[in-house]
């Protein structure tokens, strides 16, 4: 079970716009995989190294990537992301600059999310016994806030203790995309 790192609420409005970046999101989902410097970052997102390079550095700023300093060779610097439970203010204490910036975060996570699906389709047929493994569920709970909070926590810790480091993951075992989405019903 992975350690769970602390709960981070980011009010910052630039560090919102940070994250809510189609290129910043790339590199961190890349840098997910493990630690790159901006050359090997650049030749995978098929971008500049100058350009990789100054995104890396605004990650950087606001505490979202770190220098992985005992990869470093000379002026190379190797980048990693830094583990966070990241979480955004409610919409009640949120200003029009954060809901715009987390408006535009949402919007590339669910086309993000769209695209997984989509991928996911396409190569089933040559998936073997991984084609049988996409979950799918839909529920309607009838809660509070409070409630709907704390459904939420323990959806978190249920994420953590499955998280496991690569070394310790079972043979066979491969990384899977879990999302949850929660809304509360409108009419």
């Amino acid at each position: 079970m992975a350690e769970r790192p602390p709960v981070q609420e980011i009010t910052d409005v630039e560090a919102l716009r940070v994250l809510a970046h189609p290129m910043r999101q790339r590199i961190e989902k890349c840098l997910r995989e493990g630690p790159a410097n901006s050359a090997a970052l650049a030749r995978q997102l098929g971008e500049s190294t100058g350009l990789v390079s100054y995104h890396l550095r605004q990650l950087a700023k606001h505490g979202f990537v770190e220098e992985v300093p005992e990869l470093a060779k000379g002026r190379e610097r190797w980048w990693r992301p830094v583990p966070a439970d990241r979480r955004y203010p409610p919409y009640s204490r949120q200003t029009p600059e954060m809901r715009e910036a987390l408006t535009e975060l949402h919007r590339l996570n669910f086309a993000e999310l769209i695209d997984q699906a989509r991928r996911f389709e396409e190569a089933r047929d040559a998936l073997g016994p991984w084609a049988d493994a996409a979950l799918f569920s839909r529920a309607t709970l009838r809660l509070n806030p409070a409630q709907l909070q704390e459904f939420f926590e323990e959806y978190l810790a249920l994420v953590y203790r499955f998280t496991l480091p690569e070394d310790e993951a079972a043979p066979g075992a491969r990384r899977v995309f879990v999302r949850l989405l929660g809304l509360p019903e409108t009419d």
